[in-house]
């Protein structure tokens, strides 16, 4: 994923995407539960002292100094970008080999049952690979008739691209459950537990940048900074989360609002909302409420 992205403003102009998640995810608002959300885990995280429960965080997959596998599936070629055909080459091979569960763990970026919808039909999705990608500021596109594969900037940089797939004719992007994946990352990191080792916000930022000032989730034509980047510590002390009942809501344009029971020491639990809003490369986080 992006190492320098900590250097850039995550608020790109502001502009509508379609939200969707990959080949047959349904869009759904609302509260998570086990009958399961697409892209949404039913876990709860626990509180730190709950030893039984615990997230375990997982090593990275890989890394740019690890070779590619010699036996790696073929990646068409992106003029101008090896990396990002190294990057997706080692995804690949993991596509072709690993479980569902395994390719969860290495795709932590991506919530848990995108993954598993989008790489349903691994063959279609190597297929598209074997043809030329085509490069963007954002990332890297592979396209066929039926299916189109996309990684992003940050994904590239960190020499293990999991690709997001999407049927022919939906427009590439995020969607709610990605909005939920975010503030459940945040969380867990705050809890001390993050999904992976290597999840830190120096590499793999959560909160928005405080420039370009584009922060506007009232639409008000008057935008300021996200409120998160001068009082990081609004969250409180969390000791716990109830994950299975995030849920998430559209305010206006991009801007999502995530709902979640927060437990806090001290302060017992309490229901934060936490706003978000796309970019390039994902949702950021620019404020929480009580």
């Amino acid at each position: 994923m992006r190492n320098d992205v900590v250097e850039r403003a995550l608020l790109a102009p502001t502009r509508t995407f379609a939200l969707v998640a990959g080949l047959s995810v349904a869009l759904i608002t609302g509260c998570d539960s086990v009958s399961g959300i697409p892209g949404d885990p039913v876990e709860v995280t626990a509180a730190p002292t709950t030893t039984a429960t615990q997230a375990v965080a997982t090593p990275a997959p890989t890394s740019t100094t690890e070779s590619v596998p010699a036996d790696a599936p073929q990646v068409g070629a992106v003029a101008g970008d090896q990396d990002a055909v190294a990057a997706v080459r080692r995804w690949a091979a993991d596509l072709r080999t690993d479980t569902v569960a395994a390719l969860k763990d290495k795709c932590w970026t991506i919530p848990p049952n995108t993954v598993a919808t989008m790489y349903a039909d691994p063959s279609t999705v190597l297929a598209v690979l074997t043809g030329p990608g085509t490069a963007t500021e954002d990332g890297v596109t592979w396209r066929d008739r039926g299916t189109t594969v996309t990684v992003d900037r940050e994904s590239i940089d960190s020499g293990y691209a999991c690709g997001r797939v999407f049927a022919a004719g939906v427009e590439p992007g995020y969607d709610e459950a990605d909005a939920r994946h975010t503030v459940r990352r945040y969380l867990a990191r705050a809890t001390g537990k993050p999904l992976n080792s290597d999840d830190v916000e120096a590499t793999h930022p959560l909160t928005c940048a405080a420039s370009p000032v584009q922060w506007d989730p009232e639409g008000t034509g008057n935008p300021t900074a996200p409120p998160l980047t001068s009082d990081s510590g609004k969250v409180g002390n969390v000791t716990s989360f109830t994950g299975e009942e995030l849920r998430s809501e559209q305010i206006r344009g991009d801007y999502l609002a995530v709902h979640v029971p927060v437990t806090t020491s001290p302060g017992g639990t309490r229901t934060r909302t936490f706003t978000v809003v796309t970019t390039a490369e994902g949702y950021c986080i620019g404020d929480v409420t009580i």
